[in-house]
C-alpha cells in the first residue's frame, strides 16, 4: 500500500465493510446540474455540457470531515482532497450511493454528522442487479477479496453507470497501478467501459 492510502482504520474515519451487496432502491437520481438519461434503470450522464461524472468513494469524504493527521503524508493527502472539494469540484458531477451512506454513518458520531453534511446533496446511483452481479463477478476474478465486498460493489456501480472516475483513496483494491489495469481488463471483457480509478492528485483540473 502507498504511503497515506486510506486503510479504514482511524476511528475518525468511519469506514464499514458490511460484507453485503444488497441495498435500498433508488433515491436522488437527479444532482444540480447534471442531466440524466435512464435505460432500463440504469442512470447515465450526459458529458454534453463538458462535465465528465465522478463517483465519489467513501474515504474521500473520511479525509474531508476527519481531524488533521499528525502523520505527514496523510496530513498531505487530506490537504490535497481539501483543495480537490474545495477549488475542482465544480469541474465535474459528482455522484455516491447508498454504499457511501452507509459507510460514511459509521464510527465517531461527530465525524459521522460531518460526513453525512458533505453528501448532503450529492445524487445517489441507484444500487442496481446489474450493478450487484458484476461486483460478485469482480469478487469471483480474484480482484478483489470476498472480505471487502463493498469494495467491488463501488467500482460495480460506477461501471454499469458509466462513471467516468472514481475518485478514491482505496489503494490496497482500487487506486494503483497493477489494480487499475487488471480492473480495467476485466471491466472490457465484461462489456463495460471502465471508469479511470484515481485519488484526488491524479484528476486532471476539469
Amino acid at each position: 500500500m502507498r504511503p497515506g492510502c486510506f486503510e479504514g482504520r482511524n476511528p475518525d474515519a468511519g469506514i464499514r465493510n458490511p460484507n453485503r451487496l444488497s441495498g435500498p432502491g433508488p433515491s436522488q437520481a437527479w444532482g444540480a446540474g447534471a442531466y440524466c438519461l435512464w435505460y432500463h434503470g440504469r442512470m447515465e450522464t450526459s458529458e454534453s455540457a463538458g462535465k465528465p461524472s465522478v463517483y465519489v468513494e467513501t474515504t474521500i469524504i473520511s479525509y474531508l470531515a476527519a481531524s488533521p493527521s499528525r502523520d505527514l503524508v496523510v496530513a498531505a493527502h487530506q490537504q490535497i482532497t481539501h483543495e480537490w472539494w474545495n477549488h475542482q469540484r465544480e469541474r465535474y458531477d459528482l455522484f455516491i450511493s447508498q454504499l457511501v451512506v452507509d459507510e460514511a454513518s459509521g464510527g465517531d458520531a461527530e465525524a459521522a454528522e460531518r460526513r453525512l453534511a458533505l453528501l448532503s446533496d450529492v445524487p445517489r446511483l441507484p444500487l442496481l442487479p446489474e450493478s450487484l452481479a458484476l461486483a460478485h463477478e469482480i469478487i469471483r476474478a480474484g480482484l478483489v477479496p470476498p472480505k471487502y465486498a463493498t469494495d467491488a460493489a463501488h467500482v460495480a456501480l460506477a461501471a454499469v453507470h458509466r462513471m467516468s472516475y472514481v475518485l478514491t483513496w482505496n489503494c490496497t483494491h482500487m487506486a494503483n497501478a497493477a489494480v487499475k489495469r487488471r480492473m480495467e481488463e476485466f471491466l472490457r471483457q465484461a462489456g463495460f467501459d471502465p471508469p479511470i480509478l484515481c485519488t484526488p492528485e491524479e484528476m486532471p483540473e476539469g
